[in-house]
């Protein structure tokens, strides 16, 4: 047992270090345009969003700690492709939803995703 804990011990030390990267790689976007996307966009009109200044929105739900959460919008799963697709088309997802479609390019919408998956 001690091989396997010490095996596990190390690869997790290991991860630890890849954290920052772990967002391009999951979504094969750039959390640093993906900020930037999320102000020219607005988003911190209707959502508060750690690290963006001025992002403190009451309309919609606060972005915190999104990364971690298991559902988005409260009905997909929380992956890459399901909050890509939430990102760029939130009627299709729920047709009563009050978020717009803001015409998001795919680019933009998989920077956004990025830069949310470093919200833990």
């Amino acid at each position: 047992m001690r091989v396997k804990f010490g095996f596990v011990a190390a690869g997790c030390v290991l991860l630890a270090g890849c954290t920052t990267r772990i967002e391009q790689t999951t979504t094969g976007g750039d959390p640093a345009r993906g900020a930037a996307a999320i102000v020219r966009y607005g988003c911190g009109t209707c959502h508060t969003i750690g690290g963006i200044s001025n992002a403190r929105g009451l309309a919609g739900p606060p972005l915190t700690g999104i990364g971690s959460r298991i559902y988005v919008a409260g009905v997909l799963q929380n992956t890459p492709e399901n909050l890509i697709r939430w990102i760029r088309h939130p009627k299709e997802v729920d047709e009563k939803t009050v978020m717009p479609d803001l015409g998001l390019s795919q680019e933009d919408a998989t920077d956004i995703a990025a830069y949310l998956y470093t919200l833990k």
